[in-house]
């Protein structure tokens, strides 16, 4: 507001509205600079600060020690952070090598001269000191020539045999083995080395191993997998909790659009205790996606709050669940800009509080049923100061500020954060499926993009099989070389549920 200082009113009422709005300025002018401010830390703690979340003791910006809060709400924030004393850290112990590894022994013995003693006896052996070192050998690769003899009639000069290679090889016309095709699935889905890169290392062995060749092989191989991942996705569906998120990838050479256009991989967890992870890859982040996935399913659907997932609100046989990770967050980050006592550093305390009953829980190994009544002896009450201390702050916050937002988020999906207390094999947030996404995240700072959709499909195919192995633990390589030598004998339904990670004899 521009005010004529040489032409001022003269009655009091008028410059006293002047004033006011005046004042009204000045404060708005304030909140943007805080929100500026606010912004400008945020960035610089992303940038430069640990991007761990663990641990955070740093305080928020804004110190808020004197507002007056609610008895209750003071008790759940009375921090129970325990000082440890000082313990001298010892070195560290080397665990052993492992006892199926092949042993090469090297004798280092004295010369016979020094095995007599000054009194002219003979030394007796009495001992021995051992120490290993690990020896790398390179890879051995082997060639597998298949001979067929030929067999003829001299006398009629016809009637000639051979025996037919075996339907079972996995790429026919193919110099892969199965051995050899889940080496490169592994290397590229597991190890973070794309097939460029693979292709230099045959070469420096003085092997021919072209790009397209790897590319054509693992193309072909997804093919055959496809029917183990659809036997994933109905164990999810004929589950009753299940987890959901989605990432960007960028591929190239899809109809209709542009190679700027970001598509998205979904991800989702489920089984119970057969746990399923599949990957599917759609050009948009539709939520028609996740629904059609998941048709069928009744139970917990846990996700964040993107709204690609309301439908799960209009679904009577679906429960959503939040995710405190997500409602954690913005006050982790806000902790990291600032060592002062405030509003973010006391949300913290309530997170600790949790997470530690999650901790107890995983670490005494507890049913899911023994799970859900320690939450409701204990989670709940912090849960019910939570909100109090919530509802107490909102007032008293920006709506467009970092900290306001973050508190309203937290009210905004309060029924949703507090779904998980109903059932004890709910986890209270999202990182088991996070997690499953963490390689593609990886892979995807190596490669950059996907050549095309059907490039983008056989590495959702392939990331299902290898995220699944995991979460069983189960080797990836190993189970890939069972699966794929048997992979071409399926025919039903029955076959293929045999190959599945928990179901594969080795």
């Amino acid at each position: 507001m521009e005010i004529d200082l040489e032409n001022l009113p003269t009655s009091i009422e008028e410059l006293q509205k002047i004033i006011f709005l005046q004042k009204q300025e000045i404060s708005d002018y304030k909140d943007r600079y805080v929100r500026l401010l606010e912004k400008i830390k945020l960035e610089r703690a992303r940038v430069f600060s640990p991007s761990s979340e663990k641990n955070i003791l740093q305080p928020d910006m804004f110190d808020e020690a004197g507002v007056e809060l609610p008895e209750e709400v003071k008790e759940q924030l009375a921090d129970e952070i325990e000082v440890k004393s000082h313990v001298r850290k010892k070195h560290p112990v080397r665990r052993p090598l492992p006892d199926y590894l092949p042993r090469e022994v090297v004798l280092h013995d004295l010369p016979e001269a020094e095995k007599i003693c000054s009194c002219g006896e003979h030394l007796i052996r009495i001992g021995e000191e051992i120490s290993e070192q690990l020896k790398y050998i390179p890879a051995q690769i082997s060639v597998l020539k298949h001979v067929r003899p030929k067999y003829a009639c001299k006398p009629c000069q016809e009637n000639v045999k051979i025996a037919s290679m075996p339907a079972l090889l996995l790429l026919p016309k193919s110099i892969a083995t199965p051995e050899l095709v889940a080496h490169v699935i592994i290397s590229k889905y597991c190890d973070h080395i794309p097939l460029y890169r693979q292709e230099g290392i045959w070469e420096r062995m003085e092997i021919d191993m072209p790009r397209s060749s790897l590319c054509g092989w693992v193309l072909k191989t997804a093919e055959l997998c496809e029917p183990l991942v659809n036997l994933l996705q109905k164990n999810i569906v004929i589950g009753k909790y299940a987890q959901a998120d989605e990432t960007t990838v960028q591929v190239l050479n899809e109809v209709g659009r542009n190679n700027r256009t970001k598509s998205y991989m979904w991800v989702y967890r489920g089984g119970g205790n057969q746990p399923s992870i599949v990957y599917e890859y759609q050009e948009t982040r539709g939520g028609y996606h996740a629904q059609k996935f998941l048709a069928g399913f009744k139970g917990y659907l846990q996700s964040d709050a993107f709204s690609g997932y309301n439908w799960a609100h209009d679904t009577k046989d679906i429960v959503p669940v939040g995710c405190h990770a997500h409602a954690r967050r913005p006050f982790a980050e806000l902790a990291k800009t600032h060592k002062n006592s405030g509003i973010a550093h006391d949300a913290l305390k309530f997170y600790r509080k949790l997470y530690a009953i999650e901790k107890e829980a995983r670490d005494n190994q507890l049913s899911p049923e023994a799970r859900y009544q320690l939450r409701q002896e204990k989670s709940v009450a912090i849960l019910d100061a939570f909100k109090k201390w919530l509802d107490h702050h909102l007032t008293k916050t920006s709506e467009q500020g970092a900290l306001g937002k973050a508190i309203r988020y937290c009210l905004a999906h309060w029924v949703e954060l507090n779904n998980y207390l109903k059932d004890g094999c709910i986890e209270i947030d999202n990182n088991l499926v996070e997690n499953a996404i963490r390689p593609f995240a990886l892979d995807r700072k190596n490669w950059l993009f996907n050549g095309s959709p059907a490039g983008a499909k056989a590495g959702a195919i392939f990331y299902s099989l290898i995220e699944t192995c995991k979460a069983s633990n189960i080797e990836p390589y190993k189970y890939l070389c069972a699966m794929l030598n048997r992979v071409r004998d399926c025919v039903t339904d029955d076959d293929y549920q045999k190959l599945l990670p928990l179901c594969i004899t080795f």
